[in-house]
């Protein structure tokens, strides 16, 4: 369970720095590119991958640079979900990406629904409408405090299919990994440069260190999450929804009492639909 618990705390404080970067005067679209290098950079000394998988012919190249593009993309609209919405939505809103993931087996793969899926899946849309539900306190907000949890849900949903994509190939997940950093590495940094063209912000030391520790955060997650599975092969249920449910009621704890994040009751309902979604999928 240690490295179920260090994954969960990885996830969680990826968002906590990216709600932390204004405040540090760092620019996040910098941190997200020089974040790509730390995590290509760790995925090729710790976990020493072979790309061989990648140069045959019937390799999902397709899939892999759709993932260096989405991948840099919805970094970004995370960061934005967490300083328009705060970790707590934003966090949970990650979470419910399993949804579409869900939706995809249906539609794409022919994955025949049971009952249990159907009412996980009910209670998802559920805690997703109410987490991104504002009362009339919260308006002056706009449209971006629900719009981008909406965003962060289906881009992380994407994100998922597209690796489920390639894993259904045999490529191994390092390679995977290594692939998919280095292309969005030259990606990430066309965003900062487009961000740098509208507001001005050059490219600064503090940035690129603020983005290296968001690598190391962001590796960390996925490997001691792959660790977790490697230590427990034979609970994978347990593991998929120890993590999800982890990160929903850390990110829940840490927004509400670090950041004085305000939910309303039905923010709260949400919070509590949501892990009960999560375990009725996992369980189903």
């Amino acid at each position: 369970m240690l490295f179920l618990c260090l994954s969960i705390l990885c996830s969680v404080l990826v968002s906590v720095w990216l709600k932390l970067a204004r405040r540090f005067g760092l620019d996040v679209p910098q941190m997200v590119a020089w974040n790509y290098l730390a995590a290509g950079s760790l995925v090729a000394l710790v976990l020493h991958p072979s790309l061989a998988p990648l140069r045959q012919p019937d390799a999902p190249r397709f899939a892999v640079l759709a993932l260096a593009v989405l991948l840099p993309a919805i970094f970004l609209a995370l960061g934005t979900s967490v300083r328009h919405a705060g970790i707590v939505r934003s966090d949970v809103a990650q979470r419910l990406s399993l949804l579409i993931s869900l939706l995809a087996a249906f539609v794409l793969f022919g994955q025949l629904p049971t009952p249990r899926m159907l009412a996980g899946l009910a209670l998802g849309l559920l805690a997703l409408a109410a987490m991104v539900w504002r009362g009339r306190a919260a308006r002056a907000d706009g449209a971006a405090a629900w719009l981008w949890p909406l965003v962060v849900c289906a881009g992380f949903g994407a994100i998922d299919i597209l690796l489920k994509q390639v894993a259904a190939a045999g490529i191994p997940i390092a390679a995977s990994l290594q692939a998919m950093f280095a292309l969005a590495l030259p990606v990430a940094l066309g965003f900062a440069l487009l961000a740098r063209r509208r507001s001005g912000a050059r490219f600064t030391a503090r940035s690129l260190a603020g983005g290296l520790l968001l690598g190391v955060l962001n590796f960390g997650n996925i490997l001691f999450y792959l660790r977790a599975h490697v230590a427990l092969p034979n609970d994978p249920a347990l593991v998929f929804a120890t993590m999800n449910i982890g990160v929903v009621a850390l990110g829940t704890l840490v927004g509400v009492l670090a950041f004085r994040e305000r939910l309303s009751r039905i923010n709260a309902i949400g919070v509590l639909l949501a892990a009960a979604a999560i375990a009725l999928l996992t369980l189903a």
